[in-house]
């Protein structure tokens, strides 16, 4: 076997695997948190709304980059209630859309626009029955 061909090979294995790694990494910081492990406070939340009758759509949490932080999005489950905008410590930014005048509570009205990185976190599997 000619040596320089083998080089060849060689060089283009290290090649095929540094793409690798680098892909594994570059798709592990888009997702830092594991889709099992949510912080304390919206494991809470969840089981909260998972014990609720089941909503038509069914409930979801999105999680969002915003102004350059990660928010947790939950619509709103019925007409003329607001949704709400939580930050990544469980506190609530804002009420972007629902309510009577279907706006929200005008705290974040750029949220929709400048949201960035969707990731569906939970979306509630049971049926209406």
């Amino acid at each position: 076997m000619d040596v320089c061909k083998t080089g060849g090979v060689m060089k283009i294995r290290r090649q095929v695997f540094l793409m690798c790694v680098l892909l594994t990494v570059g798709c592990a910081a888009k997702n830092p948190v594991a889709p099992d492990r949510h912080p304390d406070w919206l494991t809470s939340l969840i089981q909260q709304l998972e014990v609720q009758p089941v909503a038509n759509p069914p409930a979801l949490i999105t999680r969002y980059e915003y102004r350059g932080t990660t928010v947790y999005y939950l619509p709103a489950r019925c007409c003329d209630i607001w949704s709400t905008l939580y930050h990544a410590d469980g506190t609530i930014l804002c009420h972007p859309d629902g309510g009577f005048g279907g706006r929200g509570d005008g705290r974040c009205p750029t949220f929709f626009a400048e949201r960035t990185n969707e990731q569906i976190v939970w979306r509630d599997s049971r049926r209406a029955s």
